[in-house]
């Protein structure tokens, strides 16, 4: 099943001083959807935004607005998240399983799993789908694809390709593992998501492998010509 490329723009990178241009900027270049990048300080090393941007957001443009949940115990923040006018609401596998030895603590990092809790991931999933929200599962680079009973259930899953915590990292050829045996061994037919160091020298081979939806952040946000670069991606 071939699935159109979009882009969706991760505002991580935006200028938040003048926000409304950003959206606009973003709108008028093309992109298909908007990427809100949520972290704590305990699942990753940083500290970004809450659902305030989102409910900030959500006025300026119809587009799609992807809430990705890069926090401890996401189920207890996704209501806040869909009420704010948040679309898709994407939880990381991370925090429904038992975390590998040396990354435990709440200040080691980044956060993976040997496997998944099904029952206690299903629970969440099924939170976000009550809220009438698209739901997609995250995996950290180090997290092997461990989904296969969710699968069915999710709208989408999203392939990070850096660590999570902080943008202009070098993108990990290795996740693209997983993106193809998503597709090929597993079948999946839904969205599946790249996010992390994309641009138009990894894009080629993350489309290759099978992702539909690129997130651009500083790829986007830092280009004189936005247009070309969106035009450029959904090319590929």
């Amino acid at each position: 099943m071939v699935k159109p490329i979009q882009v969706s723009a991760s505002v991580l990178c935006a200028d938040f001083s003048k926000l409304a241009e950003e959206i606009r900027k973003t709108v008028d270049a093309g992109c298909d959807r908007i990427h809100v990048d949520v972290m704590d300080g305990h699942f990753v090393p940083n500290i970004s935004i809450g659902p305030v941007i989102v409910q900030a957001i959500r006025p300026l443009t119809k587009l799609p607005l992807e809430a990705h949940l890069m926090i401890e115990n996401p189920h207890f923040y996704v209501d806040a998240f869909a009420g704010a006018g948040a679309d898709i609401i994407a939880i990381h596998a991370e925090c429904y399983g038992c975390r590998r030895s040396w990354c435990q603590k709440w200040d080691q990092f980044p956060k993976e799993v040997e496997a998944i809790d099904v029952p206690l991931a299903r629970e969440a999933m099924g939170q976000i789908k009550k809220a009438g929200k698209k739901v997609f599962m995250a995996l950290n680079p180090g997290t092997p694809m461990c989904l296969g009973p969710l699968l069915k259930d999710l709208d989408g899953v999203l392939v990070m390709s850096v660590n999570p915590g902080f943008p202009r990292q070098k993108f990990l050829d290795g996740v693209l593992s997983k993106v193809r045996a998503l597709r090929e061994e597993l079948n999946f037919n839904g969205d599946i998501t790249i996010d992390g160091g994309v641009n138009e020298a990894t894009a080629p081979s993350a489309v290759g492998a099978g992702a539909n939806i690129l997130v651009t952040a500083s790829y986007f946000y830092g280009s004189q010509d936005p247009r070309r670069v969106v035009n450029s991606l959904k090319s590929i």
